[in-house]
């Protein structure tokens, strides 16, 4: 291999390294993503300049141009289902139907129905987490194990699965001119296999917990109070339900309504049923809220979607890229690791997916593979080592929400957030190869 080539291979290898440790640590995202930018750089034959002044930020604006009115408009959507007690509700009512015996289920059930209505993960497990609070102390299950409930519920299966109006899907629908509902069958099942794989893992794990000892030990910071007053749960599910329709139905060949304008839709149906349960003077405030964590949210994003636009452009990149269009098999194996990657790469699905849709789509579709196929296949792989410890969304929940370290807390997160998409993803990737054209 040429000096310089692995010059830039090993820049790249420890700038990862560098970003996983130092944003474990806490350190602001923006300054990680742009020093490890500049060790890319460096490293891998660019100019320093005109790699943070080209690179990174056209990867960054181009991503923020690409997907703002989605986090806006989902951010809009998990305010008001906040404001209302609508995400509770919900979540109280699953908890309720599944009754104590299948309580811990419902944790990552509830997680996964929000979700998949438009509603945010951030919101989803902020909403989702009192209610996991009230179960597992009821239940004595370790409190260790509630962000990997919460994790599991909101960042695999209802992510990824057809249908849902997440930046996940919506990137590849974009970048390969296909439709929410691309590879809807195998995507179903595939998300059905995550979904009870997970649950089996979470219950094994949490069962041996209990049997070597371990209790629910409540933190300082707990609090078990709740006299709020909670909306019917299914009327809550309502405008849900409706967004994913409105989104998904077709009349003349197109959606019924754009991604964005179902979800926004969505969200005033919210505030329209749900109008007795919310303070209507706070509306534009929560609103302007609404509008400030959607920059903040997407702007994390984009941070790391710049360092891996830099990545995109070092001397290694097109080794990489030949490497994994190169592995032997079927087109979606390669496909499946190359997204999985870069999302490790980045730290976040989307942000992995909103480089490897448009850089791999094109090439596989050029080889043969089929669109809807590929949209699926990056869909649930880009959820695997997107998960690892340095992921913004895990960081949030795992220690600003529930209150544990990565110590305690991490180990169920990574079987549950990384292990069970891979498997899905190889069903996925068996599926599509024998049925590539199925629906």
């Amino acid at each position: 291999m040429d000096i310089s080539l692995l010059i830039s291979v090993l820049g790249i290898i420890f700038a990862l390294a560098l970003m996983i440790i130092l944003i474990m640590k806490g350190i602001n995202i923006f300054v990680v993503a742009i020093l490890c930018s500049a060790i890319v750089a460096v490293t891998g034959g660019l100019n320093l300049y005109d790699a943070l002044k080209e690179n990174y930020m056209t990867g960054f604006v181009n991503f923020f141009q690409n997907n703002f009115l989605i986090f806006l408009t989902g951010t809009i959507m998990g305010k008001v289902m906040e404001t209302t007690n609508g995400a509770k509700a919900i979540a109280k009512m699953i908890v309720n139907k599944f009754g104590t015996k299948m309580a811990l289920i419902s944790i990552p059930l509830a997680c996964g129905i929000i979700s998949y209505g438009g509603v945010s993960v951030f919101v989803a497990s902020f909403a989702v987490f009192p209610i996991a609070l009230e179960v597992f102390k009821e239940a004595n299950y370790p409190r260790r194990f509630i962000p990997a409930a919460l994790t599991f519920g909101c960042s695999t299966f209802a992510m990824v699965a057809p249908g849902a109006p997440q930046i996940q899907n919506a990137v590849p629908a974009a970048a390969l001119g296909t439709d929410l509902m691309a590879g809807a069958v195998v995507g179903f099942i595939s998300s059905a296999v995550i979904l009870v794989i997970g649950c089996i893992i979470l219950m094994k794990m949490v069962n041996k917990a209990k049997e070597n000892g371990e209790t629910f030990v409540a933190k300082p910071m707990d609090d078990f109070k709740d006299n709020e007053e909670y909306p019917n749960g299914l009327l809550a599910l309502l405008p849900l339900i409706l967004t994913i329709l409105m989104i998904n139905i077709k009349v003349d060949g197109e959606p019924l309504l754009p991604l964005e304008a179902g979800v926004f839709f969505g969200s005033i149906l919210v505030l329209i049923l749900l109008n007795k349960y919310q303070d209507n003077s706070m509306i534009l405030h929560n609103l302007g809220e609404a509008c400030k964590i959607s920059v903040s949210s997407i702007a994390n994003t984009c941070a790391v979607v710049g360092f891996g636009a830099v990545v995109q452009g070092s001397l290694a990149f097109p080794s990489i890229v030949d490497a994994m269009v190169g592995i032997p098999g079927p087109h979606y194996v390669s496909a499946a690791i190359g997204t999985t990657v870069i999302a490790g790469i980045c730290g976040s699905a989307s942000g992995g997916l909103g480089i490897a849709a448009p850089l791999l789509g094109p090439v596989y579709m050029a080889k043969g593979a089929m669109a809807a196929a590929l949209h699926r296949t990056m869909s649930i792989s880009s959820a695997a080592l997107d998960s690892l410890p340095h992921n913004g969304y895990i960081v949030t929940v795992t220690n600003g929400l529930c209150n544990e370290s990565h110590k305690d807390a991490y180990k169920p997160i990574f079987w549950l957030t990384v292990v069970t998409p891979i498997v899905g993803s190889i069903v996925a990737v068996i599926l599509f190869s024998l049925f590539p054209n199925l629906p």
